[in-house]
């Protein structure tokens, strides 16, 4: 895709982060690695891709407040990308053997999709991820922006 921007895929978890508690240190470190990462996006230097998952999931963030600006934000910076469902479900299954959970299965089966990076704050998950090696690189926000230097 010569021309267009990287694509990157934030699971709810990593676009949550900077909701967090941020008084321990790794949750400021992510939360502002997750922030650097979204102006990239605002810049157009990234795509960040948005699923029908991220909805789903968002729209069960009990938080008013955090679930209407995950909704505003993916509404006025996200791509929704063209998927081919039947290849997703069926790539989100084969990960849900592997011992992935539905939602889990389903975020890094649309980044593949998608042709994204995956980011997540999930160490479980990045841990699972590394066993399965899906087709598009997996990490963490800090690992991510150490990976592409942004600055």
């Amino acid at each position: 895709m010569p021309g267009q921007p990287k694509r990157v895929y934030l699971d709810v978890c990593a676009l949550c982060r900077p909701f967090d508690d941020q008084t321990q240190l790794r949750i400021r470190l992510e939360s502002d690695a997750v922030l650097l990462i979204l102006n990239h996006v605002r810049a157009a230097h990234i795509a960040l891709v948005v699923s029908p998952v991220h909805q789903i999931e968002i729209a069960a963030i009990q938080a008013a407040e955090e679930r209407e600006h995950l909704f505003v934000l993916l509404s006025q910076i996200g791509t929704s990308a063209s998927f081919d469902r039947s290849a997703v479900r069926s790539r989100a299954e084969a990960f849900s053997r592997l011992g992935l959970g539905p939602a889990d299965a389903a975020h890094v089966a649309f980044a593949e999709e998608a042709e994204a990076d995956f980011i997540t704050c999930d160490d479980r998950l990045l841990k699972q991820c590394r066993r399965v090696q899906p087709r598009v690189w997996a990490g963490s926000p800090l690992l991510y922006c150490d990976k592409e230097s942004l600055r």
